[in-house]
């Protein structure tokens, strides 16, 4: 690895709008090589968005779906990390020959096309299928490893991306302040959004609370610290389908370290210098090295796989209630 300054980005992004949400992309990608970044990365789905997509059939997803590469956001992408001569990744929805669909996050260079990585543990829509891939490449003289949202919360995610070489790991989400069982966690009130620039003492405490930033700090600085790997962290922010998202865009270093982060109630990008000391020094590295992989039988057993998030537990739960109250 080398010096490498690398952005993270937040923005509202508008459901089903890419026209809106690649000038949002333009602008921002603007901004992040003004302050001097080499890559700069977008949450999750963020070209079409995300979140509405939930109640699609499968013809509603594959209308909005595209080829990767070949397809038009995927050019897009292209000319503005051409025109701005950065490395740019972003989230899409991705439908191959056969008509599966897949949460996909692309990246380009200002030469063209990298790659892609489809999401392991998709669950937002039943039509998208499960990615059966982890990725590592070089690029701009690093190890880059990407995982998605629910995929790092996953530990053996990170841990097995990190043994194929990765340094620094790239985890664009949609998360935070959706309903939740944990005390504390939940909504955000859409009044408290419209609201921030008279009131933004008050959103604010609701973003570095419990339902944001405070529950981010319960794991986020682990997956850096355990496995020795910078972790770089793109979410959106505002009004998203049916929730408010907190944005919180940041960066942290394999010590678990915030290198930089974005506090801002508004769409925002921050840059951080990731420099390649920290990854000899960091006690994750060490830990790596230390595993006793004959002890471990119990990971590899076959079992069948759940993807369940919180939230859709916290619905169900409240499905029941109503239930049981009628």
């Amino acid at each position: 690895m080398r010096d490498i300054r690398v952005a993270t980005a937040q923005f509202e992004n508008r459901d089903n709008d890419k026209d809106f949400n690649f000038a949002r992309v333009r602008t921002l990608t603007r901004r992040a090589v003004d302050a001097g970044a080499e890559i700069v990365s977008f949450h999750e789905g963020c070209i079409p968005g995300y979140s509405w997509i939930q109640p699609l059939d499968k013809n509603q997803l594959l209308a909005i779906a595209e080829a990767v590469p070949g397809g038009n956001s995927v050019r897009q992408l292209e000319e503005i990390a051409k025109e701005f001569d950065v490395v740019l990744m972003a989230g899409l929805v991705e439908r191959d020959e056969n008509d599966e669909l897949f949460n996909t996050y692309v990246t380009v260079a200002p030469d063209g096309y990298v790659t892609k990585f489809r999401k392991i543990h998709p669950f937002v829509n039943p039509h998208l299928s499960a990615g059966n891939e982890f990725k590592v490449i070089d690029l701009l003289g690093c190890k880059v490893g990407f995982l998605i949202c629910y995929d790092n919360n996953i530990a053996e995610n990170v841990r097995i991306t990190a043994m194929l070489g990765a340094e620094i790991i790239f985890m664009p989400h949609v998360t935070c302040c959706l309903p939740s069982m944990m005390p504390g966690r939940g909504v955000v009130e859409q009044s408290l959004w419209e609201n921030r620039h008279r009131d933004p003492a008050r959103l604010r405490k609701e973003f570095q609370g419990p339902k944001g930033r405070d529950w981010l700090m319960r794991w986020l600085p682990t997956r850096a610290y355990e496995n020795g790997i910078y972790a770089v962290f793109s979410n959106p922010i505002g009004w998203d389908y049916d929730t408010v998202k907190p944005g919180l865009a940041m960066i942290l270093d394999p010590f678990g370290e915030i290198v930089v982060e974005s506090t801002a109630l508004e769409d925002d990008v921050v840059v951080g210098l990731l420099t390649p000391e920290k990854l000899q020094e960091s006690s994750g590295q060490r830990y790596l090295k230390a595993r006793r992989p004959e002890l471990y039988g119990k990971l590899v057993e076959p079992q069948e796989s759940i993807t369940l998030p919180g939230w859709r537990m916290e619905h169900e739960k409240e499905k029941r209630d109503a239930a049981t109250a009628d």
